[in-house]
């Protein structure tokens, strides 16, 4: 496939068939092809997925990783970049997933990051990787 337009990624696989499940009720209507990519699913299904071609890709940050480097995927038309509950990937060690996801990402994207708590490695990833971000507080924030 030509990669996908989008992509969420999220810590966990019940986070991440969550957010594709609602991505498929949202894309019914339209000819958006949505798919969970994550670790302890079949290798070969997921490659298969890929290649084919989806425009939303929901992942956990390893599993999708895998797939890049090995070619299944490609970064090359992502218009927009999710990053779901991004203290809990950083807590669960999917730092330096990320940061490789993110440094190939093509320069003109969009990257959304919700975080329930801003810790110092959340500030530095998003200094790092977002161009004017704008933030958005509600609550609390620690």
């Amino acid at each position: 496939g030509d990669g996908p337009l989008a992509i969420v990624l999220a810590p966990t696989r019940e986070l991440a068939q969550q957010i594709a499940d609602e991505c498929k009720i949202f894309a019914q209507t339209s000819k958006i092809k949505t798919c969970i990519i994550v670790g302890g699913a079949p290798m070969q299904e997921q490659r298969s997925i890929l290649r084919q071609g989806v425009e939303v890709v929901v992942a956990t940050p390893g599993r999708f990783l895998d797939h890049l480097q090995q070619r299944n995927s490609n970064l090359n038309r992502v218009s927009f970049v999710v990053l779901d509950e991004a203290d809990r990937m950083l807590d669960m060690g999917f730092e330096p997933q990320i940061r490789e996801i993110l440094t190939n990402m093509p320069d003109k994207h969009q990257t959304l990051l919700f975080s329930a708590t801003m810790p110092e490695e959340i500030e530095s990833l998003a200094n790092e990787y977002l161009k004017k971000p704008v933030r958005v507080k509600v609550g609390a924030v620690s």
